[in-house]
């Protein structure tokens, strides 16, 4: 058992050591004191008081999301037999309760236990239980009453399914992107690409396989970048997401590399351009041919017949006609 030193003279403190030594076999409370006399005029006694002492087994634990996690936090030295006990998280510069006053508190209620003594046992962990906890341990009987131990538990989240994306068809000597993005897993994790399952360097000049390639893989964002495309990249892609907790993979897909036909582009612009002319020149004949003179230059407007002087039209009811009201005057 751990002890610290301590000089006493007539039942007062005079004197403090803060070096500690280990006795072995001690079962006396407390343990035997010795005499010593100093200057032959006073009597001082050295005794042994223990004081509380903590350690752990693991202070940085790494557990995978939805498994159990022991927080361990063990009492060496103590003559108190029933020390408190206390646990807190620290997370995001927030300070809370886990166990207080015997009883399990927060979030982690119904998913948590006391192990022996003093350590704290997790079940089904999830990221939001990454964190720092501390451990404090108060014994009122020991000469030092207060000691505790800070663990920080790393909570690994397997990568979902990444989200891939290449580019379906591209010309031959011209850039192509190709992305790959995970958000769920922790640690972040790192990406490699696959072209017919065979994985990609991250930098095809580092690989004489890929001579004929020129890309560019950042396994820390998931980009593959090609400076200018060959018919040789034409193939299947995918993505594999992965750290320490696991991996995951995206669905391939299809990038074709194809060639542009430069001929075939420059005669389908000289066609377009000659029918053009084509339809220029068929409006200025019809121009030129009156075909868009307005209907009201070359109409006839109509007028409403003219009355004959000293003529007179009349209508019967009967006849149902124009008989003459006058004859005419010669």
């Amino acid at each position: 058992m751990d002890y610290s030193i301590f000089w006493h003279g007539y039942n007062e403190l005079d004197h403090f050591i803060s070096e500690k030594k280990t006795v072995d076999g001690c079962s006396q409370q407390p343990p035997k004191c010795e005499e010593k006399v100093v200057e032959s005029t006073r009597s001082y006694v050295c005794c042994l008081v223990g004081t509380v002492n903590l350690k752990s087994s693991n202070r940085n634990p790494v557990v995978q999301e939805f498994e159990s996690v022991e927080l361990s936090c063990i009492i060496t030295d103590s003559q108190t037999s029933d020390p408190r006990i206390e646990w807190k998280k620290i997370q995001d510069d927030q300070t809370s309760y886990v166990f207080f006053e015997n009883q399990i508190q927060g979030d982690l209620a119904g998913r948590a236990e006391i192990l022996g003594k003093s350590s704290l046992k997790i079940w089904n962990v999830t990221r939001l239980d990454a964190a720092l906890y501390r451990c404090e341990v108060v014994a009122r009987n020991d000469r030092k009453e207060i000691d505790e131990i800070a663990i920080e538990l790393i909570v690994q989240v397997k990568p979902v399914t990444p989200v891939c994306r290449v580019p379906k068809a591209v010309p031959a000597g011209k850039m192509a992107t190709l992305q790959c993005q995970e958000s769920e897993g922790h640690p972040r994790p790192h990406y490699s690409w696959y072209r017919n399952d065979v994985p990609l360097p991250t930098d095809s000049r580092a690989n004489p396989r890929f001579r004929n390639s020129s890309f560019l893989l950042n396994s820390e964002t998931g980009t593959l970048v090609f400076s200018a495309v060959h018919k040789e990249d034409s193939g299947q892609y995918y993505c594999i997401a992965s750290n320490d907790a696991g991996s995951a993979r995206c669905e391939e897909q299809e990038m074709e590399v194809y060639d542009l036909n430069i001929a075939g582009i420059i005669g389908g612009v000289l066609v377009v351009l000659a029918v053009l002319v084509l339809i220029t020149l068929g409006i200025c004949c019809a121009y030129r041919r009156g075909y868009f003179i307005n209907s009201k230059e070359n109409g006839e407007s109509y007028k409403s017949p003219g009355k004959p002087d000293g003529v007179n039209y009349i209508r019967t009811d009967e006849e149902g006609d124009f008989r003459h009201k006058s004859s005419f005057v010669i």
